[in-house]
């Protein structure tokens, strides 16, 4: 049925969503990093990049992926959170290695402004998606980090999971009573 946990360690999924679905939400980011005005993260670049925790549309994704990403990783899993993030020009990852809702982790391309491909390294292999294309790998085990972007933009979302049962299962919604708010509570618009 899929991947066996033992020996997974990542998987590049080509068109993990349709033509459609990306062309669609890299407008929505490009549209929502346009008009942000509080949703900012000055800590990997010199221009701040719109990060967003739990925006619905892309939590929306992370329970429209749930069936898929079952069958892709052979295990019975539970969503935590959605998280997106518009890099600018000069960003980067530091190596770094996830906290526990992020088991199971999914980083996904949805746009860039020069249309190229901005690789991300798990163990130090690079992982080169297409827009559309998505990488599944073990965010709690796996160093994983990015070169610096050189590009004006990239899109980006992160679809994270637990296995139902595993170690990490009381991160199921991260801590939240539902989908689509933060840590407070409080909607996330």
């Amino acid at each position: 049925m899929g991947i066996i946990k033992k020996d997974f360690r990542y998987k590049i999924v080509k068109n993990f969503i349709s033509v459609y679905e990306k062309n669609l939400l890299h407008h929505y980011t490009r549209i929502k990093h346009r008009t942000n005005d509080k949703f900012f993260d000055g800590s990997l670049s010199n221009h701040p990049d719109t990060s967003i925790y739990a925006d619905p549309v892309m939590e929306s994704l992370l329970l429209n992926k749930l069936k898929f990403m079952e069958n892709n990783t052979g295990l019975e899993l539970l969503p935590t959170y959605a998280y997106w993030r518009m890099y600018t020009w000069g960003a980067c990852l530091k190596k770094h290695k996830d906290r526990p809702s992020c088991e199971i982790s999914v980083t996904l391309s949805l746009g860039s402004s020069d249309d190229k491909p901005w690789p991300i390294y798990i163990n130090d292999k690079p992982a080169i998606l297409e827009h559309g294309d998505a990488v599944i790998y073990l965010g709690v085990e796996d160093t994983h980090h990015r070169n610096m972007l050189d590009s004006d933009y990239h899109s980006q979302v992160f679809l994270h999971y637990v296995d139902k049962n595993g170690p990490y299962k009381k991160y199921h919604k991260d801590g939240r009573l539902i989908y689509g708010v933060n840590k407070e509570g409080r909607a996330v618009t």
